[in-house]
């Protein structure tokens, strides 16, 4: 089993991030932000502003211009392209928009496949399967699948694993209201009872509502949504 995260470490890190993809387009300038253990962040913003963008830096997925991220006190800039698979395969559960279902294996297959990369025990995919509620489809293929049904797929793969880093994008977008709500409290489940660090990006209200703490992403960088704290 993973050993529990220290709760005093921050287990992310984004310091002074910038990226820009041409001398006109700056996506993020010096952005900053500390995430701790066990805790769930939501992140909004105007379409086009970098939420994505910023999943994909801190995933290791695409590179920083400046600035520095850290992942349980490890500069992923510093890791060569072995290490940062390690670390993104080990840490690292990532809810993609476009899901990444791999068309050619079943549910069970799919969702098994950070376990096999990490030499862990194939029988929790199942178990992961039933928490989102396709129990009984193991052997089914994506195919078979509405694309809501895919999106659950690629949630318990993301979390199969244990990862101590949760990095969500539009996690609930193809959802209906009802499954939309299981989800979060799965993925909160998560956070809190293993002390994972969770950042989900979303346009929905009511999911960032189930949030401890909504950011809205600006050009300015990462900015406190009033509307949402807790008293």
């Amino acid at each position: 089993m993973p050993c529990r995260p220290d709760r005093s470490s921050p287990a992310l890190e984004c310091r002074a991030v910038s990226k820009r993809y041409d001398t006109r387009r700056t996506i993020l300038a010096g952005l900053n932000l500390v995430l701790l253990p066990g805790e769930f962040v939501a992140v909004m913003g105007d379409s086009g502003v970098g939420k994505s963008t910023l999943l994909n830096l801190i995933a290791g997925l695409d590179s920083i211009d400046s600035g520095d991220i850290l992942i349980d006190g490890q500069p992923i800039s510093e890791l060569d392209d072995d290490d940062a698979t390690r670390l993104r395969r080990r840490k690292i559960g990532f809810v993609f928009q476009a899901f990444h279902v791999l068309p050619h294996l079943t549910l069970e297959q799919n969702v098994a496949l950070p376990l096999l990369l990490n030499a862990l025990p194939a029988a929790r995919a199942s178990q992961m399967l039933a928490a989102v509620g396709l129990g009984g489809r193991n052997d089914d293929f994506p195919r078979q699948l509405s694309g809501g049904e895919m999106q659950r797929v690629a949630i318990a793969r993301a979390l199969v694993h244990q990862p101590a880093l949760i990095l969500a994008d539009e996690p609930t977008g193809n959802l209906d209201p009802d499954t939309a709500h299981d989800i979060l409290l799965l993925l909160r489940g998560e956070t809190k009872t293993r002390g994972a660090a969770t950042i989900m990006v979303t346009h929905s209200e009511a999911a960032a509502a189930v949030a401890d703490r909504v950011l809205i992403l600006r050009e300015s960088g990462l900015h406190a949504d009033q509307r949402f704290e807790k008293t």
